[in-house]
């Protein structure tokens, strides 16, 4: 048995990138998470981590037209990595495939048209669809 799982609060790093497809269209965009933690002279710290987020879907139109640089969103989902190639050399990336996501606040400095058509609390989307975001491959380390 395995399982494959990741939970993320964060920021938005910068307007989500929309791709339409004939038949889906799949939304990326950076999230930031931050923990604070004391080094070993006591002083408090704080480190950023980057995720690369992807939402497909229906729900990539709800990315598109409520999700903007510095939206507060919560997203439960799976990692995954896969391989591209870029200028003849293989290259890899690690990403967070989203399952669901509550949208938890307007961003930071934020206009309020953002949020029109949402609620005061949190808004929460999920969706049964799944992203193909590349072929793996068949040589998997196990």
């Amino acid at each position: 048995m395995s399982l494959n799982k990741v939970f993320l609060l964060g920021r938005v790093g910068k307007d989500p990138d929309i791709r339409h497809f004939e038949t889906n269209s799949v939304a990326n965009f950076p999230l930031a998470t931050n923990e604070r933690y004391r080094d070993k002279t006591g002083t408090l710290q704080e480190r950023t981590d980057w995720h690369n987020i992807v939402v497909g879907g229906k729900l990539a139109k709800v990315v598109e037209d409520y999700v903007k640089k510095g939206t507060q969103i919560m997203i439960e989902g799976k990692i995954r990595t896969r391989k591209y190639e870029s200028q003849g050399q293989d290259r890899y990336i690690t990403e967070i495939i989203t399952e669901r996501f509550e949208l938890l606040g307007r961003p930071q400095g934020g206009d309020n048209r953002t949020q029109q058509g949402l609620q005061d609390s949190a808004d929460s989307f999920s969706s049964d669809e799944t992203v193909d975001n590349g072929d793996i491959g068949d040589d998997l380390p196990f």
